[in-house]
């Protein structure tokens, strides 16, 4: 038996540490580890819950509209908050820009380096590239010739021959895991440098609504926007050259159409190509293969007035898959103390009714004890508390969230545009349903619900738009944000569906103030740690997922990161910085 230790696990958001137990070169046994924490409820705690937002907003640089839109939607569920239909689909436009934008992200910068071996592409013809590219998106006409791709060879080969990689400075370049040709490397290498660009242009859809990107701005009770409404093109003129810059609703319906066709004429295609060459990666990392969605993105279609979230109209549907069963979706209920549980017998955290006693977020408690070891450290102590992430749990099971669960869930459900993807997608790579369940699996439904929810949001931008002509410019009521008129005692939920999967937040108010605030995320689903049930061990998904693979080269760990980051993590929603005595650890002025 040999140890292997992955910390930190790097093109990631946040920090984490994974010890693997191999024998013969099998991982037998697998601990994921959060190892800064995480205090925003401490934060919260006696503050005013029209703020709230503002500061869950801070958990994450990246998913920072996630946050913000779920803690508006629990104070708007505690003080019976409805909205009107057009700040709904704002809040979907949003949304389904986020899971769009960071999808590509995380494939292009993040995730595709697993697959792609970025020096192999200095041995491709660029004339082959090009021709690659036309057989694989055929509709693609933009940056397709032999002489864009020999200038994108000829930048990476300046940057090698410099001798500083950089971000590519630790990559296990020529690890025999590789299997993509030369051409392919190069043409995924290019679509890096583009989605780069990409990412930039369309982050401005969350600027016009919320009037910046990241922490867009938003309030309890609707959607702060002051846009132009009109579709007329604003002329300026900059160094005697004249350009039409789109503004509005105009922009909006513009970002919408680049969001699209990256994803139709770039991501999927890639995605595709690259996941052909690794069909075994098909039957690996399964996980734990129950899959959780509190739902999202309210059906507005038909919705009059002003409403709050309705659970049974959601665009992702709500519910738990067991087993992998898809023929049983079994009902769910956030508010249920006996559903939605946290753990922390192996968290570095105390519960006043004791460590081994589940709590519902309602009564949940945030208390730091770190009794790990003192950095740095050899291995962590697996066989008691090794993570400042809790351990989420429905009916005491594991459970998987994120764009696996979101596409199984549509699909159980029959959404045909889903089921019309999906089967297509397996057809062309002759693979099974089941496919699905595995570190490939997951990294191909989260390009295929990339094109999902980019369709969608042209059919809820077309209805924003109609209901804006249509002459509906309702505003909230600015009575309600008065504390006057609130309750002294009330508890509210809000919920989400994030890019990485099912977001809660959940609030107790007293008095007008916050006096409990705990935020379950989707990396804490996803990562923590094991718990016991009748002193069974139960991993979480993190760790189900890596027992089984065999490793090519042990001192280069390619396998865990291909599956660790098949998950995407997002580690600053679970945890945040502070030392064993409580310190700040960094400050940073930018001067």
């Amino acid at each position: 038996m040999s140890t292997i230790v992955v910390d930190p696990v790097t093109r990631i958001e946040g920090h984490l540490r994974i010890e693997a137990v191999t024998e013969d070169g099998i991982i037998k046994q697998a601990s994921s580890a959060g190892t800064m924490l995480r205090g925003i409820e401490i934060i919260l705690k006696d503050r005013d819950p029209r703020d709230a937002w503002a500061f869950t907003q801070r958990i994450c640089g990246v998913c920072t509209s996630s946050h913000a839109i779920t803690s508006v939607r629990a104070i708007e569920d505690a003080l019976k908050y409805k909205i009107p239909v057009n700040a709904h689909i704002i809040r979907n436009l949003i949304d389904g820009a986020q899971f769009v934008h960071d999808h590509v992200v995380h494939f292009y910068h993040l995730h595709a380096l697993d697959w792609v071996d970025v020096v192999s592409a200095l041995k491709a013809d660029p004339t082959i590239t090009a021709a690659l590219q036309t057989c694989i998106s055929p509709s693609r006409q933009e940056n397709n010739t032999p002489e864009y791709f020999t200038v994108v060879k000829t930048k990476l080969q300046t940057f090698v021959n410099s001798g500083q990689l950089g971000i590519f400075n630790n990559g296990y370049w020529g690890h025999p895991e590789y299997k993509l040709p030369p051409e392919l490397n190069l043409l995924a290498f290019a679509h890096y440098l583009e989605a780069l660009a990409w990412q930039r242009s369309v982050a401005r859809l969350h600027a016009v609504f919320g009037g910046k990107n990241p922490h867009p701005s938003f309030a309890i009770g609707g959607m702060p926007c002051a846009i132009s409404l009109h579709d007329e093109d604003l002329a300026t003129n900059q160094k005697a050259d004249t350009r039409i810059d789109k503004v509005g609703l105009a922009l909006v319906g513009e970002v919408i159409q680049q969001m699209r066709k990256f994803v139709d004429q770039v991501y999927v295609p890639d995605t595709l190509a690259i996941a052909g060459y690794y069909k075994d990666w098909f039957t690996k990392g399964e996980g734990v293969g129950n899959f959780l969605t509190y739902g999202d993105f309210p059906i507005t279609a038909g919705m009059t007035g002003d409403s709050l979230v309705e659970p049974n109209n959601l665009f992702i549907p709500r519910g738990v898959i067991l087993d992998r069963n898809l023929s049983v979706i079994h009902p769910l209920d956030m508010n249920d103390p006996e559903q939605v549980q946290e753990l922390v017998s192996s968290s570095w955290y105390n519960y006043s009714v004791g460590k081994d006693t589940p709590l519902h977020p309602y009564a949940g408690e945030t208390t730091p004890n770190y009794t790990g070891p003192q950095p740095p450290y050899e291995h962590l102590d697996v066989e008691k508390a090794y993570s400042w992430v809790k351990s989420p749990r429905w009916r005491g099971k594991a459970m998987e969230v994120g764009p696996l669960s979101h596409v199984l869930m549509l699909y159980a459900k029959g959404h045909e545009g889903t089921r019309a993807l999906v089967d297509k997608t397996l057809t062309d790579l002759k693979l099974p349903l089941s496919a699905l369940f595995s570190t490939m699996g997951r990294t191909a439904a989260r390009t295929l619900e990339a094109k999902i929810l980019a369709d969608e949001m042209a059919v809820w931008f077309q209805q924003l738009q109609d209901n804006i002509k249509a002459g509906d410019l309702r505003t909230h009521n600015p009575t309600l944000f008065d504390p006057s008129t609130w309750p002294a005692q009330a508890t509210g939920a809000g919920f989400l569906e994030a890019p990485r999967g099912a977001l809660g937040h959940w609030v107790v108010i007293n008095n007008g103030k916050i006096s409990n605030y705990q935020a379950v995320v989707p990396t804490t689903w996803n990562a923590g740690p094991r718990t016991f049930v009748n002193n069974v061990p139960v991993s979480g998904p993190y760790e189900a997922a890596l027992v089984g693979h065999k490793l090519a080269n042990p001192d280069q760990p390619l396998e865990i990161l291909r599956t660790i980051h098949s998950f995407d993590p997002c580690m600053g929603c679970a945890v945040h910085v502070m030392d064993a005595e409580g310190e700040e650890l960094i400050q940073v002025k930018i001067l």
